[in-house]
């Protein structure tokens, strides 16, 4: 018999939340059951959008009958909102970068333990088709050893008034903002990263945060990746992630993605690009699947302290920009 929808709530209706609100729409393993939201007029303009309730306290969301809810606020209100949900009883999706710092991470993974739900980090592009293809090829072997990833987002926007900039919302600027998603991309292709070093780039945009950074990544197997972050540079490139095998590389795209192995000239295309409903429709299909306890997560409580781990050794390592190791997890022994 198939199991029911998923009943979820929206924490935040921001631009992120319009793209979760953008699956609901014609997905049909989970419903949208209210939208909470600060601002009263946002919550009932997306909450009317979706013929759903709207709060403006998200303790109201919480003690309705939701089962599951999408935290879409920023990063500061990220430990809070996770821990009353799982007090709660519901089973938390939480939009990236996961958490400040890994202390908090923690706090936030054993709330959830202590409550048995599920917790999960938002990462589209571990959703995208594209990526989860280039797997499989690197994982086939036709490329031979892996001996490097690379690894750029760079787009010129202006960040002067958004909370993304704000060191004591967000955390830092583009190395955590954007950093979080190509470091989730290298622990997906390589495997725990055990060491990184950071370089901030010249600041353009006058902000209190980095708009410019640049990350090496060094895996436990010992193959190096690259990221370039920016929010100040258009870099316009065709792919936005490479992979160098020693008989072989793939480029993975916007619009499409490709392969070709060293023994041939001829480049072979696959996959249609980066398509980002997809990429949340699939996030969330998984994620209902592990509340039914039909699948597993595929980023789990621990991938995602992983990644805020290394996005707090890399700014350990930024001032001297110098090879920083990233500390071993040991969440289970924080206090609650």
């Amino acid at each position: 018999m198939k199991s029911p929808p998923v009943r979820f709530g929206l924490i935040g209706a921001g631009a992120i939340a319009q793209t979760y609100a953008q699956v609901f729409t014609d997905w049909s393993g989970g419903c949208l059951a209210g939208i909470a939201d600060i601002r009263a007029e946002a919550a009932r303009s997306l909450g009317g959008a979706m013929k759903c309730p709207a709060y403006i306290d998200h303790l109201d969301l919480l003690n309705s009958d939701v089962e599951a809810v999408i935290i879409c606020t920023p990063p500061n209100t990220h430990e809070e909102l996770v821990v009353e949900s799982a007090h709660r009883g519901k089973h938390v999706l939480c939009e990236k970068p996961f958490a400040l710092d890994s202390a908090s991470a923690r706090r936030m993974i054993q709330a959830a333990e202590k409550a048995e739900v599920r917790l999960t980090m938002a990462s589209k592009f571990r959703y995208t088709d594209d990526v989860v293809r280039a797997k499989s090829i690197v994982t086939s072997g036709i490329l031979g050893e892996l001996l490097s990833i690379e690894n750029s987002f760079t787009a010129k926007v202006d960040m002067s008034n958004r909370w993304n900039s704000d060191p004591g919302v967000s955390g830092g600027g583009v190395l955590i903002d954007n950093g979080t998603h190509s470091v989730d991309i290298m622990r997906y292709l390589l495997g725990p990263i055990v060491e990184v070093m950071a370089v901030e780039g010249k600041r353009v945009q006058n902000l209190p945060v980095e708009d410019n950074a640049y990350l090496l990544v060094r895996s436990a197997c010992g193959v190096i990746g690259r990221i370039d972050l920016s929010w100040s540079i258009n870099k316009d490139n065709d792919w936005y992630l490479c992979i160098f095998g020693s008989t072989g590389t793939v480029q993975v795209g916007w619009r499409e993605s490709r392969y070709r192995q060293a023994s041939s000239r001829e480049w072979i295309v696959f996959g249609k690009g980066y398509h980002k409903v997809q990429a949340f429709r699939d996030e969330l299909a998984n994620f209902a699947a592990a509340i039914r306890g039909e699948d597993r997560l595929l980023i789990t409580a621990e991938d995602a302290l992983a990644s805020v781990e290394v996005i707090e050794a890399a700014y350990r390592s930024m001032p001297k920009a110098h090879w920083t190791p990233v500390e071993a997890p040991h969440w289970a022994e924080a206090p609650l």
